[in-house]
């Protein structure tokens, strides 16, 4: 039997009220990951996905984003947490995306000669897009990185190795060392077990990507799970010897944490960190959750553990726009010079929790205590409980500030 009128008008009210209160409350996000169909002379044949979030502004910081096998650009920003970021922090992003054409399970082609010097095939694809993306998009072209999973992860090194120049750090994700194959039988030989060689020998393929560069280089990030079947752990080890030697650092540890998800990491001066996902096998660490600190969805090459992107923004400073320093010089015997007078009201300033300000790099924990980087000054116990304002005053320097941050 109807319901007289004057019982659904109500209802019908209250609905609307409903819907309305539905919509005042859900932020609206009108960014769309969108195809970019000409960005130059495309040698690689790749495709270019990006993201500006709402509100980008001028001078923003820019990811590269690659994916891994059998993914698309559309699964890694789904699904790695990279937009989170993006939308709370304000920087764009750029997904490059392999076609089934150049590789048929859709791998970049990392081992291919072609595809991993300067100057053509698909790195130069990729600098176009970053190209693109500043001219048209004004992100800041000192603040570029990169990042990416597996192939994608190899694809970051080739990025590294060839484009010093373009980017100022990157993550490795489950990857391998530049021109660890130059051929697709050897690409499995490097996958598992892994080749090894020393660290000169590793660097010398990187210096020579680029001969004769010796402007400044990007900071390097490892990451890596040590159930890995599919990527073998020694990679993580290879790419450490790499990097380090290409940065002019040793293969000790400076200093050592613990974060979350049975994550260790080890520091190397401040241009080299590993991460080893305790138990995790081929994948992007993710957190799923509501938390700043949490993203990602399980899945499919992305393992409920730790939220990388999270970690790896705050390391490269895109919580604040990103760092000042930029990449890091190559030279064994530099490091950076303290200002002898640091102020506070000078430089950016963040306000984290001590945990979050030793995994970005801007302090260091002894002894279960947090002290900041170059000042050296007190923070309290090394957990995310004790948070401080830290302002950086020059290169690797910080003071705590917590009236102003």
């Amino acid at each position: 039997m109807p319901r007289p009128l004057r019982w659904i008008l109500p209802a019908a009210a209250a609905l609307v009220a409903a819907i309305a209160l539905t919509t005042v409350s859900t932020p609206a996000y009108a960014a769309t990951l969108t195809t970019v169909g000409s960005f130059g002379s495309n040698p690689g044949n790749l495709t270019m996905y990006s993201y500006r979030p709402d509100g980008l502004p001028s001078g923003a910081p820019l990811v590269v984003a690659m994916h891994g096998c059998t993914q698309n650009a559309t699964d890694y920003f789904t699904n790695s947490g990279w937009r989170k970021y993006a939308d709370l922090w304000k920087f764009a992003l750029v997904l490059p995306e392999q076609k089934s054409a150049n590789n048929s399970t859709s791998c970049f082609n990392w081992f291919e000669t072609g595809d991993t010097a300067r100057g053509s095939g698909e790195p130069l694809s990729i600098k176009q897009m970053v190209d693109y993306a500043v001219a048209n998009y004004g992100t800041n072209p000192a603040k570029v990185y990169v990042t990416g999973l597996s192939a994608g992860g190899a694809m970051t090194a080739v990025m590294l190795a060839t484009y010093p120049d373009v980017f100022a750090g990157g993550a490795i994700m489950a990857g391998l060392p530049y021109r660890c194959a130059t051929s697709t039988t050897a690409a499995y030989s490097c996958m598992n077990p892994g080749v090894d060689k020393t660290p000169a020998a590793w660097g010398d393929l990187v210096r020579g990507a680029y001969s004769g560069y010796s402007g400044a280089r990007p900071r390097v990030a490892i990451w890596h799970g040590t159930a890995d079947t599919t990527v073998a752990p020694a990679n993580a080890t290879e790419l450490r010897d790499q990097w380090t030697n290409v940065l002019g650092v040793g293969q000790t540890p400076t200093s050592t944490a613990s974060l979350p998800g049975g994550t260790s990491l080890s520091n190397y001066g401040d241009k080299v960190k590993v991460y080893l996902v305790s138990g995790m096998t081929h994948a992007t660490p993710v957190d799923p959750g509501s938390a700043t600190e949490q993203c990602g969805t399980a899945g499919t090459y992305y393992k409920d553990t730790i939220c990388s992107s999270y970690y790896q923004a705050l390391d490269w400073g895109l919580s604040s726009g990103g760092p000042t320093t930029g990449p890091t010089t190559a030279s064994p015997t530099s490091s950076p010079t303290p200002s002898p007078t640091p102020t506070q009201g000078s430089g950016p300033c963040v306000r984290a929790s001590n945990y979050a300000h030793v995994s970005a790099g801007r302090a260091h924990q002894t002894g279960g205590y947090t002290y900041a980087n170059g000042s050296n000054q007190a923070m309290g116990l090394y957990n995310v409980f004790t948070t401080h304002g830290l302002r950086q005053t020059a290169a690797n320097f910080y003071v705590v500030d917590d009236s102003a941050c």
